[in-house]
């Protein structure tokens, strides 16, 4: 069942980042911030119980990227004062995601599978917010935030192949 759980999450994670997430502010930090934790708490896990040195490899860029750019969403937030009430728990969706892969018998391959899924919504959500003109701030965060994602997305292409 976990399976069918994280495959029927992609569909829907692309949809959010494209639509809400992409358009406007709130929903941009909002699943900008809970893709951030998502990240950090599945690469921790991979920390934990992989035991594959690739697979541990992707974790660690993932758990230093991501927490480097939570703490860089958080600030932009904060300095500019954007009138956004930080997430500081997952959705029901993400939580989903990381029990499936908790629970996975499988951990490295519904790992990859996950972050495959994750990164392309990711980027989906950080280029389509990128132009936004009415948060210049966040839209350079976005911005800068592709080339670690793409990075991330690519990695894990290459493990799953």
């Amino acid at each position: 069942m976990s399976a069918t759980q994280d495959a029927a999450s992609v569909p829907v994670g692309q949809t959010s980042a494209m639509t809400l997430g992409a358009n406007t502010v709130d929903g941009y930090v909002t699943n900008a911030a809970m893709g951030d934790m998502y990240e950090i708490r599945a690469a921790e896990m991979a920390l934990e119980r992989s035991q594959n040195a690739e697979v541990r490899a992707l974790a660690q860029m993932i758990l230093d990227d991501h927490t480097a750019a939570s703490e860089a969403l958080r600030n932009v937030v904060m300095t500019r004062q954007i009138d956004v009430e930080m997430p500081t728990e997952l959705d029901e969706r993400r939580q989903g995601l990381l029990d499936n892969l908790r629970d996975a018998d499988n951990f490295d391959e519904v790992f990859i599978d996950q972050q495959v899924a994750a990164h392309q919504e990711a980027l989906t959500l950080h280029k389509g917010f990128a132009d936004n003109e009415d948060a210049p701030e966040l839209a350079a965060h976005a911005s800068n935030a592709v080339p670690k994602l793409e990075a991330h997305l690519e990695q894990a292409r290459a493990l799953d192949n």
